[in-house]
């Protein structure tokens, strides 16, 4: 297992290491005329090329972010599987005159020619309502919505629900955005292979890295901002070797097989 940031622009410093498992993506939103929140053009674009055909990609997002360039999934072939809300202890809006905004979405894509079947999807487990999967006269990846039909059934363990609660990181954050590990392990262990390898297009403070690492995922993040590359490394240096690439440079290792 290994894990790896590189400082420089995901845009170009990651295609060494493709093609992915799986992609994380929490780009920038452009939601605000901050400087550090501007979005960055043509990642899209390039997300389609370091994907394996079965692979998949985790984006997070505003409902405005994703409206304003829903059109750009779609004209890079990427296609809609599911999506899950992330319930925050506290919002982040600074709007008076609206409803105080506590949840942030996160969409999951896969690509056009590609069967959702042959996507490596695990759904993570949860204390709920048993899923049943009917085998009669449908995929087995459908479930009964009606206890009345009487359909032959697997049943299988509870799945976790589609809105998820969960703490941000307001006074423990290293970035300003930052995002709970745990909630990123979830998303890890849902759609990368155990021994799979992540790409992270916006690494911020590494927090992808740390879930993988703890899931036992081989991971790659860029940053390209230095200064928070260098943190990234700080915090997941404790966890495995690190390879210190320096900036916009990209650098093999045979020792991390990558």
């Amino acid at each position: 297992m290994s894990t790896r940031i590189i400082t420089g622009d995901c845009r170009s410093a990651l295609q060494e290491y493709a093609p992915f498992d799986m992609l994380v993506v929490d780009p920038p939103y452009g939601d605000t005329a901050l400087a550090w929140d501007q979005r960055c053009a043509g990642w899209i674009d390039t997300a389609a090329t370091l994907l394996k055909p079965t692979g998949s990609m985790w984006v997070f997002g505003s409902m405005r972010f994703f409206q304003d360039i829903g059109a750009d999934f779609r004209a890079a072939g990427w296609r809609y599987a599911q999506d899950i809300v992330w319930e925050k202890n506290s919002g982040s809006g600074l709007h008076c005159d609206r409803f105080k905004r506590v949840h942030e979405h996160v969409v999951h894509y896969y690509r056009n020619g590609t069967r959702w079947n042959d996507v490596y999807n695990d759904v993570q487990v949860h204390h709920g309502q048993i899923c049943r999967k009917v085998t009669h006269g449908q995929p087995t990846h459908f479930g009964s919505r009606s206890d009345n039909r009487q359909p032959t059934a697997v049943y299988g363990p509870p799945i976790m629900r589609s809105v998820i609660y969960m703490k941000n990181m307001q006074r423990r954050a290293i970035h300003r955005t930052e995002k709970p590990s745990d909630l990123m392990e979830i998303l890890i262990r849902t759609s990368c292979p155990p021994g799979g390898r992540i790409g992270d297009m916006f690494a911020g403070s590494g927090s992808a890295g740390e879930a993988a690492t703890r899931a036992g995922r081989n991971y790659v993040g860029t940053e390209i901002d230095s200064a928070m590359a260098d943190k990234a490394r700080d915090r997941l240096s404790g966890l495995l070797p690190l390879v210190s690439v320096p900036a916009r440079t990209v650098v093999k290792s045979d020792g991390l097989g990558l």
